[in-house]
């Protein structure tokens, strides 16, 4: 249970999914006595996947020790495998922090990293199987926890994600009185939203669309770590 501040890192970059964030970050900002650090390599405006842009707070050089890490997805996460000082800085955060997170494929990030070999973790399923490249264990939840790392799948699941690392610092109660503040309690109007429930030849061929565009890099930086 967090007894003093909170300190909340998350890694920005170019083509983040914007909801993998500020999904999330929406909940954070409920969070007793917690501060979010926006952190990139400089405080320019980082375009992300909706066509607008999240302005940083802080640099890489000049982030403060990270009690949450958290890495969001996007189309941008696997450019981040080679940007070695990135990686490195998620290293050296991840050393000292008391949670280490991920939303969507933010969760290759960390694996780029090397934080997630040998651990449990989800991610968007159209990439989720790729992870085993890694050396993680792919896991078709939506939140997904294995000791100090917690793991959201695609987009919409960083709210749900957000909710458990809420109970995990402040206990249930702190939990869904966030959750009433915001007025979380979805009904989509379509039951459509995961694998399990669309089309299997959908399904398959988006991920087979995605194994095509994403595994040679992936193999590439599975090579370098």
């Amino acid at each position: 249970m967090i007894t003093a501040g909170l300190n909340i890192v998350v890694l920005l970059f170019p083509n983040v999914t914007q909801l993998d964030f500020t999904g999330p970050a929406q909940v954070f900002s409920r969070f007793p006595d917690a501060q979010v650090h926006l952190a990139w390599h400089t405080l320019d405006p980082i375009p992300t996947d909706a066509g607008w842009c999240i302005v940083p707070t802080t640099t890489l050089a000049d982030c403060p020790q990270a009690d949450v890490l958290f890495v969001p997805g996007g189309a941008g996460t696997f450019d981040l495998f080679e940007d070695d000082r990135a990686l490195e800085f998620l290293r050296s955060q991840a050393a000292g922090a008391r949670w280490i997170t991920s939303v969507c494929t933010g969760s290759f990030g960390l694996a780029a990293a090397g934080l997630l070999s040998g651990y449990r973790a989800t991610s968007h399923w159209a990439s989720l199987p790729m992870l085993a490249e890694f050396g993680v264990v792919p896991v078709s939840r939506r939140v997904v926890r294995d000791r100090n790392r917690i793991t959201g799948a695609g987009v919409t699941s960083g709210i749900d994600f957000a909710f458990v690392l809420a109970a995990e610092l402040y206990g249930d109660d702190v939990a869904r009185a966030i959750q009433l503040a915001i007025e979380y309690d979805p009904e989509p109007p379509f039951d459509h939203g995961s694998p399990s429930k669309a089309d299997p030849a959908r399904v398959a061929e988006i991920t087979a669309a995605t194994r095509d565009l994403r595994l040679d890099t992936v193999r590439r930086r599975v090579r370098r770590l």
